[in-house]
């Protein structure tokens, strides 16, 4: 079991930057896939971003390659989201995601346990 906690939500204009931060505890961070998905109002959850134990593997939804990067510091049991030309359709609730057996979470195949989310705006 491990316990997710996200952070860094809140209010920013369309272009601006954000960063997110999921801090682990638990069990040992360093052994977990990590990844981001979010909700928009009125839509499915979706993927968003990946992140393999060792920081070396990644995947990103269409949507936010060459604007989103995820990395992660495995000595502060952190994964972060470094969000950067921020759309208003980048408006939702981000969840931080974990799994300690998956390779990367994806659309497809995400870990198994969630935190409770962290809401980020973009006005236009």
């Amino acid at each position: 079991q491990v316990q997710l906690e996200e952070s860094g939500g809140g209010l920013v204009q369309t272009g601006g930057s954000l960063r997110l931060s999921c801090a682990a505890s638990g069990r040992t961070f360093s052994v977990y896939a990590m990844g981001w998905f979010r909700q928009a109002p009125g839509k499915e959850r979706e993927f968003v971003a990946g992140i393999n134990w060792s920081g070396s593997s990644f995947a990103y939804a269409d949507s936010v390659k060459g604007r989103f990067t995820i990395s992660r510091d495995n000595d502060k049991n952190t994964v972060y989201l470094h969000m950067n030309k921020l759309k208003p359709e980048d408006t939702a609730v981000y969840y931080c995601n974990a799994d300690e057996t998956i390779v990367v979470p994806t659309a497809r195949d995400p870990g198994d346990y969630w935190g409770k989310g962290t809401l980020v705006t973009v006005s236009s």
